[in-house]
């Protein structure tokens, strides 16, 4: 019993350690004052610039766009980077969606701190001055902005570096990248492009995350890794973010074969594209996080007189402090050698020592760390949908709202999981199927929450079918063994296959290895301490990608797998040695651990979120048909489950709205709205509205031209085409829009300058017809419409709302 609970204390020491370790590894670096050395990034100073950057939303081509480009014209004359203007037009397209295409006028600054060797490929920093409409973009992207300005100044407070530093502000990022797309498809100075920094901002805080390079990153992350200053880095990251349909102005670049680094923070993720991405709720440490490591990496390659050369992508993470481990895919296999070594000399030392590990046992044991994983990944799961939020970045903004908390509640899941599985593993099971059972039934619960869940079943499903393995207690070293042998195996498989990601269980797993091969699988009670501090290692090491992965992807489930790799280190610390004791108490604080958590989700299904600083969100637009002449008011309202349409048998009064949904209607109102959206009939008034004409020219060319009301800077169209057209055209560029008739093709243009011109020939000879849905939004409520919604209070106007659209048919003949 003595050296159980001196066990018990060891654990808790572990668990303790393990905290510690992952708050150091994810909180924020102090903001350094105005006061600093020149050589040295400040927030403090970052923050006048963000200011003045974020005082008003400015999106792409609208005047206060127009402010902060002559503010930051300034500012970089200031710095002497003999700013210009790259004032055109772009046109963006997809290959995912060639139905589709986005195009913008846009006016990209860029500015150049000369280097000793003028003819050597240029060093890019790159960040982006526009916001998205309704957001003042404190952080999304006037940080990255004001980071590279404070950058800029500190290099130019010591020698000249060795190549040209680029600054280059695109404009238009957030209208489908228009203006990384304007730089790198036509400006000379993208010719000399040797290596590219980019800043970008998923929240209002956290740590800057290096999480995007350029294939081949092997010599760029040897380079990165030797100056990196509190980096948060992994080829995991990395290797995620390429499976992912998420793009920043880096994508531009990237698709052309260049290389370089992209930085971002994602804490404080309901500021994301918000109006409260404010500078008063920017975390300053953010801020200073960003420009320290960017300051880092921009010395490092601008002052080396090489860039760095492809290499095969290395295998890499951050560990602590400002240290990154990173080595060839082809090295994860010494690791596992390693790892394999150690697990072997741990056997042989427990046979030396006489005792027997029996391969049923341990087999159990790995059988019942899988059913644990499934637990965790259960009960996030199903507490998830408990608290009745839906799924997705903005339907999950009620979460937001009380991240921590939230957070909070994943970690206590996920331990408790973990707690009460190799509890399990030490005790006889006298009702087998009691465990079985609850798996189930909880996972059957998952339904009762949105409806029908298969995953919340099949996870319940499985956990108990895995459980019933459960008989007599297992011996601590046998179950130990077969926990690491199955991570050897799946470590194994990972590097056979994805070999970028196969640190992530290889390195627990080495570690657990030295752990088992110090103490004899767990036997030798001299080794306790040293368990616990690998344990504490081990496991603070993980927190940090369990804050980011839970931030990052809106899938409790997957968190699950960390249970997994935290068993590696845990088992011998947790599962109890006998029936009673530590038995009883470590399982009942797992089953407290998990009821806490799902108090959580209940207490959210049945509270309001909303606070003065998390506000909901509210979209309302007036809508004038200028074909029919009626009017609507668009209506979409952040209720308990984030920014939505009105669902049919919605209960408004439960969001605070003072609407019935009995008032409204379904409506297709293109090309405003992809789909149909609730509106309410309003009173016709006069507005300013869209024009659209055609002509024929001399060549047979078909050319459109729509011409916005002043003032309007959004223009959509939708054309359907019933011949074959080539040498289409938007602006005077050639794109490969308008491929298949029959089918709807869209355009998104931002631009007020002037009017938006369409044109294409006919493939063949004969007649034809495009039918054209257009509208056009002015950023401002109507005169003489009262101004009321149903909206919760307090409430945020959100992206577009507030404002008017217009809409018109046409059909073009030829």
């Amino acid at each position: 019993m003595g050296k159980d609970w001196m066990r018990n204390g060891w654990l808790a020491l572990a668990l303790l350690g393990a905290g510690l370790l992952a708050w150091q590894g994810t909180i924020t670096p102090r903001a350094a004052p105005a006061s600093a050395p020149a050589d040295q990034f400040s927030a403090e100073r970052a923050l006048r610039d963000i200011a003045v950057i974020a005082r008003e939303p400015h999106p792409v081509a609208s005047p206060a766009n127009a402010r902060v480009r002559d503010y930051l014209l300034g500012r970089m004359t200031q710095l002497g980077l003999s700013p210009t203007v790259q004032d055109t037009d772009v046109v963006s397209t997809s290959a995912d969606r060639p139905d589709w295409v986005a195009g913008a006028r846009v006016q990209n600054l860029i500015g150049v701190l000369p280097g000793k060797n003028r003819a050597a490929p240029a060093l890019v920093l790159m960040s982006h001055y526009d916001s998205v409409p309704g957001s003042p973009g404190a952080a999304d992207d006037a940080t990255g902005v004001a980071a590279t300005l404070e950058v800029i100044r500190a290099l130019k407070a010591g020698a000249a570096p060795a190549r040209d530093v680029i600054v280059l502000f695109t404009d238009g990022e957030e209208w489908g990248l228009s203006g990384a797309e304007a730089f790198f498809g036509q400006h000379p100075l993208a010719k000399r492009t040797g290596l590219i920094i980019n800043m970008e901002a998923r929240g209002g805080g956290g740590r800057a995350n290096m999480f995007e390079t350029g294939a081949d990153n092997g010599d760029l992350i040897a380079r990165y890794r030797e100056t990196a200053k509190g980096p948060i880095s992994s080829a995991l990251a990395v290797f995620l973010y390429e499976k992912m349909p998420n793009d920043t102005d880096f994508s531009v670049p990237k698709r052309l074969g260049l290389t370089g680094l992209n930085f971002a923070f994602i804490g404080r993720q309901f500021d994301y594209h918000s109006p409260t991405s404010t500078v008063a709720n920017l975390d300053p440490g953010a801020v200073q996080s960003m420009g320290e490591q960017v300051l880092a990496a921009t010395r490092t390659f601008a002052f080396d007189k090489t860039l760095p050369k492809k290499a095969p992508s290395a295998v890499y993470s951050q560990t602590f402090g400002d240290h990154i481990l990173a080595y060839p895919p082809i090295m994860g296999w010494l690791v596992l050698a390693l790892a394999g070594g150690l697990l072997i000399l741990a056997g042989r030392r427990a046979k030396a020592a006489g005792e027997r590990l029996r391969w049923q046992d341990g087999l159990k044991g790995a059988t019942i760390a899988l059913a644990t994983t499934l637990l965790a990944a259960l009960l996030l799961h199903v507490v998830r949908r408990w608290t009745g939020v839906g799924f997705g970045f903005v339907e999950q903004r009620p979460l937001l709202a009380v991240w921590p908390v939230w957070e909070a509640a994943i970690f206590a899941i996920g331990l408790a999981a973990a707690l009460i599985g190799t509890q399990l593993a030490g005790k006889t099971a006298s009702r087998r199927w009691v465990t079985p059972l609850l798996c189930v039934l909880i996972g059957a619960a998952s339904s009762l929450a949105g409806g029908f869940d298969p995953v919340g079943l099949g996870l319940g499903v499985g956990a108990g079918l895995l459980f019933l393995v459960r008989k007599a207690p297992l011996p601590i070293n046998a179950a130990w063994a077969g926990v690491l042998c199955f991570g050897f195996v799946l470590a194994t498989l990972l590097q056979a296959f994805v070999p970028q990601v196969a640190f992530l269980v290889a390195w627990p797993l080495t570690l657990a290895a030295l752990g088992a091969a110090v103490s004899r699988w767990g036997a030798d009670g001299r080794s306790t301490s040293l368990l616990a501090v690998l344990a504490a290692v081990v496991c603070g090491w993980l927190g940090v990608y369990v804050h980011l992965t839970a931030q990052g992807l809106d899938f409790p489930a997957l968190l699950g797998l960390f249970a997994l790799l935290a068993l590696f280190v845990l088992w011998p610390l947790a599962q109890p040695v006998g029936e009673y004791g530590r038995t009883r108490a470590w399982t009942f604080f797992g089953i407290v651990l998990t009821a806490v958590g799902g108090a959580i989700g209940a207490v959210w299904a049945t509270s309001d979120p909303w606070t003065e600083r998390y506000p909901p969100a509210d979209s309302v637009v007036y809508v004038s048909d200028s074909h029919s002449g009626n009017a609507w008011t668009a209506y979409q309202i952040q209720g308990g489950g984030g920014l939505s349409i009105f669902k049919d048998n919605s209960d408004p009064t439960a969001a605070g709205i003072t609407i019935s949904t009995k008032l409204l209607q379904r409506a297709s109102l293109p090309p405003l709205y992809d789909q149909p959206v609730f509106v309410r009939s309003a009173d016709p008034v006069p507005v300013m509205k869209p024009t659209l004409t055609s002509r024929i020219g001399p060549d047979g060319r078909v050319i459109v031209v729509l011409t916005s009301p002043p003032g309007a800077r959004i223009a959509r169209l939708n054309i359907k085409l019933s011949a074959v057209v080539k040498d289409v055209t938007v602006q005077g560029r050639p794109t490969n829009w308008l491929t298949a008739p029959g089918e709807v093709h869209k355009l998104r243009w931002a631009g007020a300058d002037r009017p938006l011109v369409i044109s294409f020939r006919p493939a063949k000879a004969g007649a034809g017809s495009a039918e054209i849905d257009y509208g056009t939004i002015l950023e401002a409520w109507p005169k003489g419409v009262e101004r009321s919604w149903p909206a919760p209070t307090p409430s945020m106007a959100w992206n577009l709302s507030g404002s008017t659209g217009v809409t018109g048919k046409a059909i073009v003949r030829w």
